[in-house]
C-alpha cells in the first residue's frame, strides 16, 4: 500500500469512530428523557375525547353483514331523532308553524304553496292524509319540494299532522 491510501484509511477510520461515539451519546440522552417521561397522564375524559376526534366519520357497509349493518345504524339514528321531540313534544299546529313551516310557506321558499287558498286548491283536493304524508316523507312536485317532516327529523307524526290541519284551518 501507499502513502495516500494509508492516509485515507486513517481519516476514514476516524470519520467512523466519531459516527460511532455520536451515536453512542445520541443512545445515551435518547435513554435519559426517556427515563424522566411519566407516561400518559391523561384523564378518561381527555382519552375519550381523543378517541372521538379520531373515530372514523362513517362506517363501510359492504355484503350482506354490511346491509345489516347499516339498517341497524339507520334504525339506531331514528330512535335517536325520535327520542328529541321537537318543540317540546307540542301539538300546537301554530307554534309548529311558526317555529318552522312559515320559513317556506310565507314566502314561497323553494316552491312552497303560500297560505293562499289559490296555491292550496289542488292539495286540498288530494285530501288530509295525503297532505300529512307528503308532509311526513316529503315529496318533489312539479313546482317545488317538501322536505320530509320540514327539514326538522325530531318531528313526530302527531306534530306534523297537527300543523298541517293548523295551515289547512288558516289558509286566507
Amino acid at each position: 500500500m501507499n502513502n495516500t491510501d494509508l492516509t485515507f484509511l486513517k481519516k476514514f477510520a476516524s470519520l467512523i469512530a466519531g459516527f460511532v461515539v455520536l451515536s453512542l451519546v445520541l443512545i445515551t440522552v435518547a435513554f435519559s428523557v426517556h427515563g424522566r417521561h411519566k407516561g400518559d397522564t391523561r384523564t378518561p375524559e381527555q382519552l375519550a375525547a381523543v378517541q372521538a376526534r379520531i373515530a372514523p366519520v362513517s362506517g363501510v357497509y359492504a355484503g350482506a353483514s354490511g346491509q345489516m349493518a347499516q339498517a341497524a345504524a339507520e334504525a339506531a339514528a331514528a330512535a335517536a331523532a325520535q327520542a328529541q321531540v321537537a318543540y317540546g313534544g307540542t301539538l300546537d299546529g301554530s307554534v309548529i308553524y311558526g317555529n318552522l313551516c312559515k320559513t317556506c310557506h310565507d314566502t314561497g321558499a323553494g316552491g312552497a304553496p303560500t297560505m293562499t287558498r289559490a296555491a292550496w286548491s289542488d292539495r286540498i283536493a288530494k285530501g288530509t292524509d295525503t297532505l300529512v304524508q307528503h308532509a311526513i316523507d316529503g315529496f318533489q312536485g312539479n313546482t317545488g319540494i317538501m322536505p320530509p317532516r320540514g327539514g326538522n327529523p325530531s318531528l313526530s307524526d302527531d306534530q306534523v299532522r297537527a300543523s298541517v290541519e293548523w295551515m289547512l284551518e288558516n289558509i286566507n
